[in-house]
């Protein structure tokens, strides 16, 4: 059930994360976030980043977790393949699992700037699956 897929969106690129709750819909909108930078199958998950973030609603509490990411792709130089997420009464905690980028084996395609509030969704389904998405800036 759980995964990830980017979708088409005029000016940047939509991405969108599935699973059996909210934490692997989030775990995998961070999959579907990397994926833009580089393929997820050469990224391993040498070292562990913690990453937290808090707000009182989900849709907030999700971009500020993807640009909680990104600011840790880009200040520890990292790509991340893996994610553990928990949020307990509005607060997300997190460790994400990469390693250092190395252009020569993750061809880096572009820098990801920024989550943003374009088509931001964070539902759950009626048969209780969650589907987050939102555009990035890229």
């Amino acid at each position: 059930m759980a995964h990830w897929e980017h979708y088409s969106h005029p000016a940047d690129i939509g991405i969108r994360g599935f699973g059996a709750t909210k934490e692997e819909a989030f775990a995998q909108a961070a999959l579907a976030l990397t994926a833009v930078v580089a393929d997820l199958k050469t990224v391993e998950p040498k070292e562990e980043v913690k990453i937290s973030c808090q707000d009182q609603d989900d849709e907030f509490l999700f971009v500020d977790w993807l640009n909680a990411v990104i600011y840790e792709m880009a200040t520890q130089q990292m790509l991340f393949s893996r994610f553990e997420v928990s949020v307990e009464n509005e607060r997300l905690s997190a460790s994400a699992f990469g390693e250092k980028i190395d252009v020569k084996k993750h061809s880096p395609a572009v820098e990801v700037k920024a989550a943003t509030y374009t088509d931001l969704k964070v539902r759950q389904n009626k048969n209780g699956d969650w589907m987050v998405q939102c555009v990035v800036d890229v």
